[in-house]
């Protein structure tokens, strides 16, 4: 409490805005629970994969940010690392019912049933069919795959009625207040997603149109998971890039309109995107194609777009940890009332 002139004003802060209401408690243990057993399976994964490669574990570990580190063949690729780890950093904020989490969870939700569905009709073809049968892995791949869809029901069907009341104070368009700190630097992030998807546009349209690539099978591959013919839990190139433009174009758009939930799932896919763009970096470096990345105009331009990517991922990921604060935040409209009608009788 502070007297002013005559009346108190209550700068005490109210209950923690970023923390989901606790009648959504159950929804973010759910998630929390299930995303955490999802990653420990993946994590599962990956030491399989160590155990029965011919690698070391340093090679792996320098091979998380060098591509060519390590020859051996993972089970999972550097999505799924990524993935896995963004899964228990989810986990943890959803069981500290922190409200950022809800929005990320809801994309890596999506994320998975998109990969059970890409599962789903490439086991319509019979040979696909039969590699889970005959494979001595098949039938732990098929679980992994089936959890991952069970994860992705659980999450999407708990935390999209998970929505909180709207705040009814908050500072006008334009204003100093977080808020408005808020909206701009949402928009911010909305612009430099959607500069990042025309770009990604632009190289996937290059790369259909190529005369060696056969644009119709490279589609299919977006959608079908039995087009490779093999059993793998990474997920190939055509539908990573497929999948990152539109969650670029989806992310951007209700960044740009300012959409406040949307903040943990930009924050989560930036920073994935930051990841495989450092590692793209790293691959440049290593291969010596800085300098003969201008000997070619495809050359300079792929090394414009990936610096943008480092530059633009980078700018989001510090946007969206960075929160807008007031001397008192959450102040209790109440108290301000009763000073102002202790000073001058009314309002």
């Amino acid at each position: 409490m502070v007297m002013q002139d005559g009346g108190t004003v209550d700068v005490r802060p109210d209950a923690d805005p970023g923390r989901a209401a606790p009648e959504h408690g159950g929804a973010y243990l759910a998630t929390a629970l299930s995303l955490a057993l999802y990653s420990c399976v993946l994590v599962a994964w990956t030491l399989y994969g160590l155990a029965q490669g011919e690698g070391s574990v340093w090679d792996f570990l320098e091979g998380l940010f060098n591509p060519g580190a390590s020859p051996a063949t993972q089970i999972l690729g550097p999505y799924e690392w990524a993935f896995s780890v963004g899964f228990l950093v989810i986990a943890g904020l959803a069981l500290a019912r922190r409200r950022v989490a809800r929005s990320a969870a809801l994309l890596t939700g999506c994320v998975l049933l998109a990969v059970s569905l890409r599962e789903a009709v490439g086991l319509f073809d019979a040979a696909y069919r039969d590699q889970y049968r005959l494979d001595p892995l098949g039938g732990w791949v098929l679980a992994t795959r089936g959890l991952g869809l069970v994860v992705a029901l659980v999450v999407l069907f708990a935390l999209f009625p998970a929505t909180e009341r709207r705040d009814g104070h908050r500072s006008a368009p334009g204003t100093a207040g977080p808020d408005g700190w808020r909206l701009r630097s949402s928009r911010i992030c909305g612009v430099l997603f959607l500069l990042m998807s025309l770009a990604r546009i632009g190289w996937t349209v290059f790369t259909v149109a190529a005369p060696e690539v056969d644009a119709r099978r490279y589609l299919r591959g977006v959608v079908d998971g039995s087009l490779l013919g093999t059993l793998d839990l990474a997920a190939p190139g055509d539908f990573t890039t497929v999948g990152s433009v539109l969650v670029l174009l989806v992310l951007g758009v209700l960044a740009f309109r300012g959409r406040r939930d949307v903040r943990g799932a930009l924050m989560m896919f930036a920073a994935l995107e930051l990841y495989m763009t450092v590692r793209t970096v790293v691959m440049l470096t290593v291969t010596d194609f800085f300098n003969r990345s201008f000997e070619t105009p495809e050359g300079a331009l792929s090394l414009a777009t990936t610096a943008y990517a480092l530059a633009a991922m980078t700018s989001v990921v510090v946007l969206t940890t960075t929160r807008g604060s007031t001397p008192y935040p959450g102040l209790r409209t109440e108290g301000v009332r009763a000073a102002a009608v202790g000073r001058g009788g009314g309002l």
